[in-house]
């Protein structure tokens, strides 16, 4: 299920990113070394009839280069119910946005699925990603995310 968003074209998974998404968590079992927290709110929908707005709350995937010295993640999510409904979302994020301290974060500014005849807009930002600094261990090699720009 793909959507297209106000500023980025979500068309899903594509076929290179499934296969070096299949190989990494064979090699590495499910570890997730670069990710970001996200939540929100949606903007509220409904306006004359019954105005309501949804929370959400995920992790994003694993970092996808974009461009020399960049990334992308993938997002996708549920978010709670109202009047027996929800919307979901699967997208992408926009690149990094340094800010400070080595830091970084993505924005993301779409529209969720349709459901119950309407569907809600929204804007929201990821946390920083690592906020601990820990590296992160795949099979006893240490790694860190320095190929990105942050």
């Amino acid at each position: 299920m793909g959507y297209r968003g106000r500023n980025y074209n979500f068309t899903g998974i594509g076929p290179r990113h499934e296969e070096c998404h299949e190989e990494c968590h064979e090699e590495h079992h499910e570890i997730q070394c670069h990710v970001h927290e996200l939540q929100g709110s949606v903007k509220i929908a409904e306006e004359e009839e019954d105005p309501h707005n949804h929370r959400f709350c995920t992790v994003t995937g694993e970092a996808i280069p974009a461009g020399a010295n960049d990334h992308v993640h993938d997002v996708m999510f549920r978010t709670d119910n109202f009047d027996e409904h929800f919307h979901e979302f699967r997208g992408r994020t926009g690149c990094a946005i340094p800010v400070g301290n080595g830091k970084h974060v993505h924005f993301i500014d779409s529209v969720t699925s349709v459901n119950d005849g309407h569907r809600h807009a929204f804007e929201a930002c990821t946390l920083i990603e690592n906020p601990i600094g820990k590296e992160c261990k795949h099979d006893d090699h240490h790694h860190r995310d320095d190929n990105y720009r942050r």
